[in-house]
């Protein structure tokens, strides 16, 4: 007897399943507290494999993923262009296969980008919560892209901001971001004028040169480090990253991957894991980046949430 043939959940179906990325935040943080509990987590998850498409300046990504304790296996594939001249065409775009972990058969294609921008800004938010000051009032998001908007979303409705300003590179885009969303937004000038005096900074932009500097921030202030994904590519300056405390999802893929903490040399002090599990502890008063990769794991609980919730429906 032949397996069932796939499902294709498109964009619509992962918008109505994860109407609000805070649904995932209980899976992810389980997720990973056993990433960082090695063998004993259950996680089986090696490096992504990126492949290079230089003669258009792109990549693709393969990040495979299996969880014991939620009994999924899935693989990823993302692409990234950073230089589109066609701007209607988005910088990332993924695709998800869900796989039966009993037998091997392919259960569900599934749209990527929905998934990989609302688990980014829900992790962002599980950092957020153990990390920032106990007074936070003041949020700065610097770029306008997809993950400016999911970052927006959820961290309005899990945390409680007086003020929130956005600053991106093409000020149109910063305008339209705060046309678009629900509250109040204050449109700077300058990056410099963003971030200082805010308790809490994410970094969701295109950059590939440091556009956060260490002396524009203020004591005590927590950073979560979204883009720059590439080792070469920067979005915080030395300053930033050496005077901080230090916070990653992966070690392996930080020192490997991340521009950001591979040129500064600054020492990794926790996995975000860690932090959920109690064994390293946050520390909420000291100035703290958080370096966001994505790691396929979060993709996996976050695609299993979805088929279990449309499984449900159907």
């Amino acid at each position: 007897m032949s397996a069932a043939p796939p499902v294709f959940l498109g964009s619509e179906v992962m918008e109505k399943h994860l109407h609000r990325a805070s649904l995932l935040i209980p899976s992810l943080e389980a997720a990973l507290a056993n990433f960082s509990s090695g063998a004993e987590g259950g996680v089986v998850q090696p490096m992504r494999t990126v492949v290079p498409v230089q003669k258009y300046s792109g990549f693709l990504g393969v990040m495979p993923a299996y969880s014991a304790k939620d009994d999924a296996l899935t693989t990823k594939l993302v692409t990234f262009y950073e230089h589109k001249k066609d701007s209607s065409v988005p910088s990332h775009q993924a695709t998800v296969l869900l796989f039966d972990p009993r037998n091997g058969s392919l259960k569900a294609v599934m749209d990527g980008t929905v998934i990989t921008a609302k688990r980014t800004a829900a992790v962002s938010a599980i950092a957020t919560k153990f990390l920032m000051p106990a007074d936070a009032e003041v949020l700065c998001i610097l770029g306008a892209g997809v993950q400016a908007y999911s970052h927006y979303e959820i961290f309005t409705e899990q945390f409680s901001f007086k003020e929130v300003r956005i600053w991106n590179r093409t000020k149109e885009n910063a305008v339209k971001f705060a046309r678009s969303v629900k509250g109040p937004v204050q449109v700077c000038s300058s990056a410099q004028e963003a971030v200082t005096g805010a308790d809490v900074i994410i970094t969701v932009t295109m950059a590939t040169t440091p556009i956060l500097f260490g002396e524009w921030i203020k004591p005590g202030a927590h950073i979560n480090a979204v883009g720059a994904s590439r080792p070469d590519w920067r979005e915080l300056d030395d300053e930033v990253m050496k005077n901080s405390v230090l916070y990653v999802d992966s070690r392996e893929a930080a020192l490997t991957e991340s521009g950001d903490v591979i040129l500064s040399r600054a020492e990794i002090f926790a996995e975000l894991g860690e932090v959920v599990k109690g064994t390293k502890p946050a520390l909420p008063e000291k100035t703290t980046v958080f370096k966001s990769l994505g790691i396929a794991i979060e993709d996996t609980v976050a695609a299993k949430f979805v088929y279990d919730s449309w499984s449900a429906g159907n």
